[in-house]
């Protein structure tokens, strides 16, 4: 049985919140707290094996309460963020603070149709409850060891896929290349929305050497650089000639998680071929397997993140369907890129 704290400053949400989790048999709601130092106070009584925490509450915000628990009190702890860029940048800096995922709030702050995510509550509270907190502060902890890479020309282009977990680990591989990588890195990452792919990115830029960015459409893509595709949209490739590739986005079905790590790979595996590296970071559920035998059948290579993932769910799935290369913690797999793109 799952325990998990609810944290939120309106009753009427703690309730919905307390409901939604109860309904699942692994689950159960062991107690509520009305704002965080109340959440910090009963922590240590209740020893909850996860936590739901809102952004938006009096006294300590949901950033700083974060902050006190990951100190004082460690439970992986997942953030219900309202539907703003405001909420967005405050829960990428949760992430980078020791969260371990989050879901959207359907309508704001006061959802009343928050059983829209039923689905993704329940899953992610099931995914955090098993991290291992030591993994999170040990990934927040570490810094980024600058791999460079040669200045030759190349054709070469990288795609990441990363699902929860995946913005922090982005933040220890992505930070590791020099300004003089010389391939595009393509990256996947699931998103709720774009405001939250926008805040990663600006997030990332602010980290890295390379130029991190949402990328627009029909913009060509260019070496020494990284980019985002924004929720809801799928992106694929006017022409086959690489060196001058350009980007053309398009719906993606709502009925799939977007953006799609399978169809993206697929994509550019087509276009790429041998010259294709395809890389799996943290994440829960298989999406990336069909995507990283599509690269395999090209002749391109494949890296998954090792157990050391926040979520071990699509480096797993990838790994016991053959389709991985290298399995490498995260600290690793900048240095593997570098290797790929120059021989």
């Amino acid at each position: 049985m799952i325990k998990v704290l609810v944290v939120d400053d309106s009753l009427f949400m703690r309730t919905l919140i307390s409901d939604i989790l109860n309904s699942d048999p692994e689950i159960k709601v062991v107690d509520t707290a009305k704002d965080g130092t109340e959440a910090v106070e009963k922590i240590p009584r209740i020893k909850p094996d996860c936590i739901t925490l809102d952004l938006a509450m009096p006294v300590w915000d949901g950033l700083t309460t974060l902050k006190h628990i990951i100190d004082e009190y460690p439970t992986p702890v997942v953030i219900l963020s309202a539907y703003s860029k405001k909420d967005a940048d405050i829960t990428m800096k949760c992430l980078n603070a020791g969260a371990v995922g989050f879901v959207l709030k359907p309508s704001g702050e006061l959802s009343l149709d928050i059983k829209y995510v039923k689905h993704q509550l329940l899953e992610e509270v099931k995914a955090a409850s098993k991290v291992n907190l030591k993994r999170v502060k040990s990934l927040i902890a570490k810094k980024p060891k600058k791999r460079r890479c040669k200045l030759i020309s190349t054709n070469k282009i990288v795609i990441i896929g990363a699902s929860t977990g995946g913005p922090q680990t982005l933040e220890l591989v992505l930070p590791s290349l020099s300004i003089d990588f010389c391939a595009p890195v393509i990256v996947v990452q699931h998103m709720p929305n774009s405001f939250f792919t926008q805040s990663l990115a600006e997030h990332l830029n602010d980290n890295c050497e390379l130029k991190v960015k949402v990328v627009e459409n029909n913009e060509t893509i260019q070496a020494g650089t990284v980019y985002l595709i924004p929720s809801g949209y799928r992106m694929r490739l006017t022409t086959p000639d690489t060196k001058d590739a350009t980007s053309i986005l398009s719906r993606e079905r709502s009925n799939i998680i977007t953006p799609s790590i399978d169809l993206s790979m697929k994509t550019l595996a087509q276009i790429y071929k041998e010259n294709t590296t395809g890389i799996i970071l943290s994440g829960m559920g298989s999406d990336g397997v069909e995507g990283m035998k599509a690269i395999k059948e090209a002749g391109g290579k494949t890296i998954v993140q090792d157990e050391s993932s926040l979520i071990f769910g699509m480096p797993k799935a990838v790994l016991d369907a053959g389709y991985a290369d290298k399995v490498l913690p995260a600290s690793e797999i900048a240095g593997a890129m570098v290797h790929l793109v120059i021989n």
